[in-house]
């Protein structure tokens, strides 16, 4: 009777939730809290003044389809972007804390390790700021044990406020990220297995409970919560690995790999999904998370387990040297002031996303052999692209406002916003996200305007290879039976 009162009285209390970090994760989750719980008041918050004003404007600071209309929908009713952290903070009862956790880059860890700077700064910020018990909840992708750390911070400055710490990953898809949040796989979170940490699932699963059947609300414990996130991600990029390591060998052979993954992905043990090859994994957890888990494991005396995870990174860096090895060896093994197209540079379609895109090591690798590169892409930005090609690895994971402002423009790189002008003149087009518009473009009117031998390297598997071929183009797709100009070109440099 008593935990039946203590939900109704929560239930009639929980007004209000906070959101720190309104990124890729912080902003799409909250909005569709936001239309889905129209009786809670959802407010985003962050620094960047420069990101809630595109939040609270008509150009959004991130692309996913359906996004914009449930923004416009819920803004200013009961969905709030602002920069007064801590006075949202303070009024919140549930405080999701969505903030970079970046790979560290010097000190104990670099390279690896998750940096929780700014995790740590924000649980202080919590302790400071809080008159009221709150339930915590991690949003970021962090490693396990982050929970305990938290909870020592906020208990240790707590001033007799009580915090329940949850961990509540995301598995958003980008590209589909709306739709997974109407209709999730499962909602995932862990908490204490003490009776106020039973209570704070269970209010965070009142929250879900709006929308989401109750049998896909899964609860653990924290640490199994933490761990999951990371093993999902380890799991995919390690079946992309799997299947890119078999399209070198197919390409050695004469085998298809598209015909090999249909016939592997038939076996219900294996299923279909994530088993294109291409020409790498990307996106901003992947990577990341690997060499997270990687640093885990090295620190629980797991070195075998550490090198085998540590192989899913390496054949992702090999597939794309492979990818640019194979274009430099195609044309007369020079690329020297040659014009090149790149025909996309997100890490997917359907996102403006470029964290960790493969095309920015292929880009690099092409421009290292001297190539000029005319890059289009349908929703990034050229102030993103020469951004992307001109800072360190893992600064993309800072704040924006830690980032260079105004990036130095990388030689070599243009930026053009329509295919047909990215192709005029080339000598090859390196096509490196999967965007549909790529695939109904009149391939006849490109080749015209090419520099001749005129070459197409398909890192998507995209295009039909056969009827290019039958326009004039010589023809890379990665994993298929090769072209008879390519078939004496070494494939490593």
């Amino acid at each position: 009777m008593n935990s039946d009162l203590d939900r109704f009285t929560w239930k009639r209390k929980m007004v209000k939730i906070c959101c720190i970090g309104a990124g890729y994760v912080g902003g799409p989750t909250m909005a569709v809290i936001a239309i889905k719980c129209p009786s809670i008041e959802v407010a985003v918050v962050d620094i960047s003044k420069f990101r809630i004003a595109a939040w609270n404007s008509d150009q959004l600071p991130i692309y996913e389809p359906g996004l914009d209309d449930v923004v416009k929908q819920c803004r200013g009713k009961n969905l709030f972007f602002s920069t007064d952290v801590e006075k949202h903070v303070f009024e919140a009862d549930i405080v999701f804390v969505s903030v970079n956790t970046p790979t560290k880059t010097q000190g104990l860890g670099a390279g690896k390790a998750a940096d929780l700077t700014y995790w740590e700064s924000a649980a202080r910020m919590i302790a400071d700021v809080s008159k009221s018990d709150k339930i915590v909840v991690e949003k970021s992708t962090v490693p396990v044990k982050t929970a305990e750390a938290i909870e020592k911070i906020l208990t240790h400055n707590s001033k007799g406020i009580k915090f329940q710490i949850l961990s509540n990953p995301e598995f958003l898809a980008e590209g589909t990220a709306i739709q997974d949040l109407f209709k999730p796989d499962r909602v995932l979170i862990g908490g204490r297995e003490t009776p106020e940490g039973q209570k704070a699932i269970q209010a965070l699963k009142d929250v879900y409970a709006h929308w989401v059947p109750e049998e896909r609300i899964l609860t653990t414990n924290l640490w199994s919560a933490e761990l999951s996130k990371l093993a999902a991600n380890a799991f995919l990029a390690q079946r992309i690995s799997s299947v890119n390591a078999m399209s070198a060998l197919c390409e050695a052979t004469g085998a298809n790999v598209q015909q090999v993954s249909f016939a592997v992905g038939t076996d219900t043990r294996i299923g279909p999904k994530f088993l294109n090859a291409s020409v790498g994994f990307g996106g901003s957890c992947f990577q990341k998370d690997i060499l997270n888990l990687v640093y885990i494991c090295e620190c629980n005396g797991l070195p075998e387990v550490a090198e085998y995870w540590k192989q899913v990174i390496k054949i992702n860096d090999y597939q794309k040297s492979r990818f640019v090895n194979r274009v430099v060896s195609s044309m007369f093994n020079t690329v020297s002031n040659k014009k090149i197209a790149i025909l996309g540079f997100a890490f997917k379609k359907d996102t403006g996303d470029t964290r960790e895109t493969p095309a920015i090591d292929v880009c690099k690798g092409l421009v290292g052999d001297k190539a000029n590169l005319s890059i289009y892409d349908p929703q990034v930005t050229e102030d993103q692209i020469q951004r992307d090609l001109s800072m360190n690895k893992f600064d993309w994971d800072h704040p924006i406002h830690l980032q260079p402002t105004s990036p130095t423009t990388v030689k070599k790189v243009s930026v053009v916003w329509d295919a047909y002008e990215a192709t005029k003149d080339a000598h090859g087009i390196c096509i490196l996200t999967e965007w549909d518009e790529f695939k109904a473009l009149d391939y006849q009117k490109i080749y015209d305007n090419m520099q001749k031998p005129a070459f197409v390297f398909d890192g998507r598997n995209i295009v039909d290879a056969d009827k290019l071929r039958d326009i004039g183009f010589i023809v890379y797709s990665i994993g298929k039976p090769l072209d008879p100009w390519l078939k004496d070109m070494p494939a490593v440099a």
